[in-house]
């Protein structure tokens, strides 16, 4: 997980920018996020920096929206 790539795009795009961009890049290939790479990779990267986005628009500071993140994916994995 590269963390500097998912909070630069979580300040930089609205939640809604970035759903957009996943489409395109599921649909497309490329998206307007500016994000290239392996399509699984992209995906991963701008759904991460969706849900960042959007905790810290629940009022979440930056660093508590990514270890809530990391709390998630670890849950998901089963380390939690």
């Amino acid at each position: 997980m590269n963390i500097k790539e998912i909070k630069e795009l979580a300040k930089k795009f609205t939640p809604e920018q970035l759903e957009n961009c996943i489409t395109q890049t599921i649909n497309e290939g490329k998206n307007e996020c500016e994000v290239s790479g392996d399509v699984l990779e992209v995906v991963n990267t701008l759904a991460k920096a969706q849900t960042v986005r959007e905790l810290m628009e629940q009022g979440m500071s930056e660093m508590e929206a990514i270890r809530e993140l990391a709390r998630r994916i670890r849950k998901v994995q089963g380390v939690e």
